[in-house]
């Protein structure tokens, strides 16, 4: 993408993990080895002094078997040769006019740019090409006006890219395709993402832009589902400014033809690329594709995680203390949330055999990290929903400090400890803990 010119910063180090610390990575590899990842890159990236640090960890991604696709972006220096060449231009980004003067700079622009990549992935050691896959057609005349030399996508050729993937070598794709005469076309880089990832399966579309991630209401969002985002985009698209606003619409695009993860990451940070990838916290923006694709049924797989992941709840007396043995015995009770694969809080749902119209939801637990995010609510909202699914018309939770966030948050109300069946009463009783019973008409 392209939407100007963006100060350079001084890369910052942000030390979730160190790349040079394999077990800190290698942990990912299985989950992500073979798999597609588009890289879009902005233009003002390519400009800023941590483009070479940031081609270091394109080279960390390939040398780990994840497969790397870039297409990069023209803005910043298409404005740039404006202005020295003293030319006119029509529109910058590639989403309005591109008049002739305009398509020559971005010819010009795109030559330099690609170089730029090829030379500093051969520095890496790394095989690379320019290519030609895009298959474009004019945009034709929008409300009244003649976008000229503007393209959209007609096609793009899996099979070249493919090929090239699959001999180790990087495809770089420009942001310019070529229509049925073989003339050029400017095409918007952000879309041009999507429409790569959408052709090639992509597992995730990664745009390296000049800001922290996705700012909406002068904040940073971390994580947030394509849905939230696509009624924000809809209803307030003035708490979007010019950059978040064309990552949040071709990041929709994207998840709506089948990525299933869209990140926005500081493209100017040092191992930005490398700790969003290969950190549950991550370092900028995610964008998933709805607020409950993020949780699954527990598996045995997880259950020294889940002992790990709730041993300081325990320990605090927030969580009921249970065993592997025991969390193993009822793993089908639980519930985890991931985010790209990484468990970050869990929840369990039990029904009660002698009493079909109530369940229960106990062992809630999420990581500091995503506190004040939604992911509690999220996780009690579909345990509720699976116990409604299920027949039930009331459900209890027992908590000892997050009474609180039951009530006032969650719409549960406390009642007596009565309520509960009596095999659930002894257990209770006998346990000393003594905790408000609570519960949720559904």
């Amino acid at each position: 993408m392209s939407n100007g010119p963006a100060t350079p910063a001084t890369p910052v180090s942000t030390a979730l993990i160190k790349p040079t610390d394999l077990r800190g990575i290698l942990k990912y590899v299985p989950r992500f080895q073979g798999q597609i990842f588009v890289l879009a890159i902005d233009g003002s990236i390519v400009a800023d002094e941590n483009f070479g640090n940031l081609l270091v960890d394109i080279a960390v991604l390939r040398s780990l078997g994840i497969k790397v696709v870039l297409v990069h972006g023209i803005g910043q220096q298409i404005i740039e040769l404006s202005e020295s060449r003293k030319i006119a231009i029509s529109n910058a980004d590639g989403t309005g006019v591109t008049d002739a003067a305009t398509l020559d700079l971005a010819i010009r622009a795109s030559s330099r740019v690609s170089h730029l990549i090829l030379e500093g992935l051969t520095q890496n050691t790394l095989k690379c090409a320019i290519t030609n896959s895009v298959r474009a057609l004019p945009t034709g005349i929008l409300k009244g006006v003649d976008q000229q030399f503007t393209g959209k996508v007609d096609r793009i050729d899996k099979e070249f890219i493919s090929h090239l993937i699959n001999a180790d070598i990087i495809p770089i794709i420009q942001p310019v395709g070529y229509g049925p005469d073989g003339r050029s076309l400017r095409i918007n880089s952000d879309l041009l993402a999507a429409e790569v990832a959408e052709a090639l399966n992509a597992s995730k579309v990664i745009y390296l832009t000049p800001q922290a991630g996705l700012e909406i209401n002068g904040e940073i969002k971390r994580d947030i589902s394509v849905d939230t985002l696509r009624a924000l985009l809809k209803d307030h698209p003035e708490q979007f400014n010019e950059l978040s606003l064309s990552k949040a619409a071709h990041a929709i695009r994207a998840i709506e033809t089948g990525v299933p993860r869209v990140h926005i990451v500081d493209g100017r940070t040092f191992d930005g690329l490398i700790n969003e990838i290969f950190s549950s916290e991550g370092v900028g923006s995610l964008i998933y594709a709805n607020d409950y694709q993020q949780i699954r049924k527990a598996t045995k797989r997880d259950v020294r995680f889940l002992y790990n992941l709730t041993r300081h709840a325990v320990k605090r007396e927030e969580l009921l203390h249970r065993t592997q043995q025991a969390i193993e015995k009822n793993i089908d009770q639980f519930y985890v949330f991931e985010i790209d694969e990484n468990i970050i809080a869990c929840v369990t749902l039990y029904f009660y055999p002698d009493k079909p119209q109530l369940a229960e939801i106990g062992s809630l637990y999420v990581l500091p990290f995503y506190h004040n995010r939604g992911v509690g609510r999220k996780m009690v909202d579909f345990a509720c929903m699976r116990a409604k699914e299920k027949g039930v018309a009331q459900i209890v939770a027992l908590s000892t400090q997050s009474y609180s966030f039951f009530t006032s948050v969650l719409g549960f109300e406390e009642t007596e400890k009565s309520a509960l069946p009596e095999a659930r009463l002894k257990a209770y009783e006998e346990s000393g803990r003594n905790p408000k019973v609570l519960i949720k008409q559904l």
